[in-house]
């Protein structure tokens, strides 16, 4: 009986010590909360102005981190929902917010590298709760000395914090509908990569984190190894990648077989030689417009420009049809159109089945298989075709291309030739 009893205390002090861990930071103070070492759970969200493929990098630089809590705790990231964002007003009447990721994106795929989850299947779960919100931002007294050294510490909100006290709880509006609960809210000073990311999370007992701001991290080792790692696991939903295989088919004499730009069921499994793509029977273009008209001018051609630009790319590849992938209004396609006979034109009209982000990504993959591919200067969204271009093994003077801008003359430079990197 006298064992029994030592073998009750014993657990009886573990059950305490596991429900009265402390979250603690580096100046000292703690919060206290329920953890677990098993089922824990990493949420996040940015700036609610940052577009579509800019949210697709922070995805990851944060799935990177939690890859980096593998060994302290079963971690699974919570994949916020979609919308509203300011390039989709564009869909005529279309629920555009609480968008799930399974809507672009595979998720089996995505779960090869690090498990995930849609954030309605965590609500199921766990309700609209989180135990911890933290909102990142900048040191106020910026660099020291210059230095970027990595760290993070808990600090006074610099700006307007999201999440307001209600009640015990602090509560805040996510992603256009939710309402989501924290039990405890801080304002987080970063300085840092994944890495720091990792750290910091991983130092608190709390079973559930949610990063605002996620987009203040940066990626560790950006163009490495793990970095082409994610970036692989990221492939589109299969009913977009079945949409975009059509249109190539129907409308620009391209597949899979012939352009040599097949994919591998298993994404760890691929690793394309470069120069092995051969890619469509036609050229790519993706042309910028909207903002950047009047954001970049500089480096934003005009549509004659514009114009010349793709009619020297078609004929020096010997190529008769361009992809046209843009933002601009119809009266600009059409005008761009007559500007580039007798070469053919493709831009498919807009689908009322299909999200304006589904189309962006049909758009995107069309682009990544074309011959050559001419994107514009500084976007995100040509900056992912670079990316599937490498992935699919393309060479880097058909991928690093783009239009210039007038004024830029002789100083246009050509973009950064990120090249894919596998480990050993």
């Amino acid at each position: 009986m006298l064992q029994f009893w030592a073998y009750t205390m014993v657990f009886l002090l573990a059950l305490h010590y596991c429900s009265s861990e402390q979250a603690c930071f580096k100046d000292g103070s703690c919060d206290e909360t329920t953890s677990s070492v098993y089922d824990r759970y990493l949420l996040y969200d940015v700036n609610p102005g940052e577009g579509f493929n800019l949210r697709r990098d922070v995805y990851m630089r944060v799935a990177s981190a939690v890859a980096r809590l593998s060994g302290r705790g079963h971690w699974t990231l919570v994949l916020p929902p979609w919308g509203p964002l300011y390039h989709w007003q564009v869909t005529r009447g279309q629920h555009s917010v609480g968008v799930p990721w399974s809507r672009f994106f595979d998720l089996d795929s995505l779960d090869k590298y690090v498990p995930v989850m849609e954030f309605d299947q965590y609500r199921k779960e766990s309700g609209a709760r989180v135990e911890s919100a933290l909102q990142l931002q900048d040191y106020a007294e910026g660099w020291r000395d210059g230095q970027f050294d990595e760290k993070w510490d808990r600090r006074p909100c610099l700006h307007k914090a999201r999440f307001r006290r209600s009640g015990e709880d602090h509560e805040a509006l996510m992603w256009g509908e939710v309402t989501l609960r924290v039990a405890y809210f801080s304002c987080v000073s970063i300085q840092g990569t994944s890495e720091t990311l990792a750290d910091m999370v991983g130092s608190m007992p709390h079973r559930s984190v949610l990063v605002d701001r996620a987009e203040a991290v940066l990626h560790r080792h950006y163009g490495s190894a793990d970095f082409w790692a994610v970036r692989r696991s990221m492939r589109f939903a299969r009913h977009l990648v079945e949409e975009a295989a059509a249109l190539r088919r129907d409308l620009l004499r391209s597949d899979d077989v012939t352009d040599r730009t097949e994919y591998s069921d298993d994404w760890r499994q691929m690793k394309a030689v470069p120069g092995s793509a051969r890619g469509g029977p036609y050229l790519a273009v993706h042309l910028r417009r909207r903002d950047f008209v009047s954001g970049r001018a500089r480096t934003v051609p005009s549509l004659a420009a514009a114009a010349r630009a793709i009619s020297a790319a078609l004929g020096r590849l010997r190529l008769d049809t361009v992809f046209l992938a843009t933002d601009a209004p119809r009266s600009e396609v059409r005008q761009l159109k007559e500007l580039l006979k007798p070469f053919t034109v493709v831009r498919p009209a807009p689908r009322k089945d299909l999200l304006a982000g589904e189309e962006a990504i049909v758009d995107q993959i069309v682009c990544s298989h074309a011959r050559h591919f001419i994107g514009s200067y500084e976007s995100t969204f040509s900056f992912r075709i670079q990316e599937e271009r490498e992935i699919l093994g393309f060479d880097a003077e058909s991928t690093f291309n783009r239009l210039c801008g007038e004024a830029e003359g002789d100083a246009c430079d050509q973009p950064t030739r990120w090249r894919i990197e596998y480990d050993a």
